[in-house]
């Protein structure tokens, strides 16, 4: 390396399951660089135990990359190579790794990626739904009312949707799928490469059905076909262009009375019934 040259980040992709799944390029780069940077110490840790790496690791995730990143820079700015891991997977993608990323761009160091698994890919071709066109969405929205209106706009979506889904969310995630986008063909994967793999294939009704009897475990990656001509969207609801007042109004007009139409309003919007409480009486006022 000649004076003043700065160092490159390589982005390292690691096992989703079974630690054989990395490459031998990956493995000589994590011996060979200055510093590895892991989203998690003791879980990559592991990983380089099993191949006898002893390069130096720190941390870096969402909880301290804000002062962890510019740390890493410096060392970048100065010469250093540092390799950046993510729990499984590659790196930057649904994780905090992109801002490192961006840091080191607009810095004029060097970015290269070493490829390796992913949850995603690796589900959708293992689904069985199509694999021309897709589209990777990764994590929803944690609050209702900001996934409902994520699955709105991806309702006309023609490729192939991928999402991960945590255990606690993914009952709420799929009734929201089965609602929003309509029946569509669907594949649910856990516990990926690793000895008990698991995938559940089936309508979106029957996988909100099988989680109604199953409980969910470990995080889930969940493949969704698009709306093509095979597989059309669910009809538009007849409320979705209305006010909340005016949707309990359309309720109420069909024989519920006000305190289920209020109940039933909150939950198909994704919002309180205090606020739709709230909007009736504006109305009525």
């Amino acid at each position: 390396m000649t004076e003043g040259q700065k160092g490159v980040l390589y982005l390292c992709a690691t096992p989703i399951g079974n630690l054989e799944d990395i490459t031998m390029r990956a493995l000589r780069v994590l011996r060979e660089v200055d510093l590895i940077a892991a989203e998690d110490t003791r879980h990559t840790r592991k990983l380089l135990s099993r191949y006898d790496i002893h390069t130096g690791i720190t941390s870096y995730h969402r909880h301290n990359m804000r002062t962890k990143g510019p740390v890493l820079l410096d060392l970048l700015r100065s010469g250093k190579n540092i390799a950046l891991v993510s729990d499984a997977g590659m790196p930057g993608v649904s994780d905090q790794g992109s801002e490192l990323v961006g840091l080191a761009l607009r810095e004029g160091c060097g970015v290269t990626a070493i490829p390796g698994p992913s949850a995603g890919i690796t589900a959708l071709v293992i689904s069985g739904l199509p694999t021309e066109s897709f589209v990777f969405i990764g994590f929803l929205p944690n609050s209702v009312k900001a996934r409902r209106e994520k699955l709105k706009e991806l309702q006309g979506q023609q490729g192939t949707l991928i999402f991960y889904e945590a255990p606690h969310r993914l009952r709420a995630t799929l009734a929201d799928l089965y609602e929003l986008l309509g029946d569509r063909t669907a594949a649910a994967a856990r516990e990926l490469t690793k000895l008990h793999e698991e995938i559940i294939r089936g309508s979106l009704a029957e996988l909100v059905e099988h989680f109604k009897e199953k409980e969910p475990r470990g995080e889930f990656t969940l493949v969704v076909d698009g709306a093509g001509a095979a597989s059309p969207a669910k009809k538009e609801p007849e409320w979705l262009h209305l006010s909340p007042a005016a949707h309990v109004a359309l309720l109420e007009a069909k024989g519920a009375g006000r305190k289920d139409a209020l109940r039933e309003v909150a939950r198909l919007r994704g919002i309180s019934r205090r606020e739709v409480y709230q909007a009736v009486l504006e109305k009525e006022t």
